[in-house]
């Protein structure tokens, strides 16, 4: 694929703000905006290639995660042999009996559209400035200025590596103190989502053979990111994506999605949708843990449909090492195999391409592996 494509426009989108003044504050869109809309504006538009529709269901076996929670050796093994086939197949795979509180899933929805049903005026408080992760994004205008994506985000930072309760620090700092019961929320949902990927990065290690604990021990001080998206109703829903192609850059997904469906993975050459489970976490692989299985395991390419009746709602916690590791296979992974698939980077070097130089898609690595061997024969 060519890069050009893909190259980020670092501009604030003046010539769709210019066209479209009255739903634009600063390089955000409107939330009336897409309430407004009878048709698809040509900024929202994807391209055919990307818009082949989905007409068969990704058929997949559940991991059931409660033998492993029991010490159960067979079952646990058991978990690891599915992981390990989906994982070479297309890299998703859902989890159940997680041990998450339904209670607080519902609470971090409930928590999710009173922020998004705030004006504007209310949510750029926690604007995502130039610059940062963090932060109200309405449709990445302020990144992009064509194939937007028809949904809003609002991202934080989550590490539990100190007493500081980052995610209330955040909500309280942005938003006030009227939102620290928001933060409290996010806060205990972040940290069980880290004990979530703790299990997975064990069974992960196990279904590769190697160390039990080896990928658990590596992102025990990573700092990861937690994004709630909100998918408005599309008028035109065959035009538009609420995500549109793109495989993770970060290492892992841990997902849940309301009950409205939109979520598509890429498999065996076409797209498929994924029926949602309300008791159920979305996994999938990305780019930085195909990375660190050199190559054996697939990132996964899927995007997000929008629908004309509905808003759809997800929430999507990504895993990440600390920004400063070195990302690199285990050495019993590789055993007496020389090649290595990828050359070694730190997450922050592809964190910077994927923010300032590339828009994430379905040939990130391979893109970002020619930019750090061309940045470092410079140096």
């Amino acid at each position: 694929m060519d890069s050009s494509a893909s190259t980020l426009s670092l501009s604030s989108s003046l010539e769709l703000q210019n066209q479209n003044s009255d739903h634009y504050e600063g390089s955000f869109v409107e939330p009336s905006f897409f309430q407004t809309q009878t048709g698809v504006p040509t900024q929202f538009i994807w391209p055919k290639v990307d818009l082949v529709n989905a007409h068969e269901e990704l058929m997949e076996p559940v991991v059931d995660l409660e033998g492993f929670f029991r010490g159960d050796s067979v079952a646990t093994q058991q978990a690891a042999t599915i992981i390990r086939a989906a994982c070479l197949r297309h890299g998703f795979f859902q989890v159940i009996n997680h041990g998450v509180d339904s209670h607080l899933i519902s609470a971090a929805y409930d928590h999710m559209d009173h922020f998004f049903k705030q004006p504007i005026s209310h949510k750029s408080k926690a604007r995502r400035m130039p610059g940062n992760m963090w932060g109200y994004s309405g449709a990445h205008a302020h990144r992009f200025s064509s194939k937007l994506p028809w949904k809003e985000t609002l991202s934080f930072g989550f590490h539990d590596n100190s007493l500081d309760p980052v995610v209330v620090d955040f909500f309280t700092s942005s938003l006030g103190k009227d939102y620290q019961q928001t933060g409290v929320v996010y806060q205990k949902y972040c940290e069980e989502m880290k004990r979530v990927s703790g299990v997975m990065m064990e069974l992960l290690a196990m279904s590769l053979g190697v160390d039990r604990l080896h990928y658990k021990k590596y992102f025990e001080d990573g700092s990861s990111i937690m994004r709630c998206n909100y998918y408005p109703s599309c008028q035109e829903p065959s035009l538009a994506l609420g995500t549109g192609p793109h495989c993770d850059p970060t290492s892992l997904t841990i997902l849940h999605q309301d009950q409205v469906g939109g979520l598509q993975v890429y498999s065996n050459n076409t797209w498929q949708t994924v029926r949602p489970r309300h008791d159920a976490l979305v996994i999938n692989i990305g780019e930085t843990f195909m990375a660190l299985s050199n190559g054996k395991y697939k990132s996964c390419l899927h995007r997000a449909t929008v629908n004309r009746y509905k808003e759809r709602r997800s929430l999507a916690f990504f895993v990440c090492p600390r920004e400063d590791k070195v990302v690199r296979p285990p050495s019993d992974l590789l055993g007496t195999q020389s090649t290595r698939m990828y050359p070694d980077f730190t997450w922050s070097d592809l964190l910077q391409f994927t923010q300032n130089h590339y828009r994430a898609d379905d040939a990130t690595l391979q893109n970002f592996t020619k930019w750090l061997l061309s940045s470092k024969s410079l140096t």
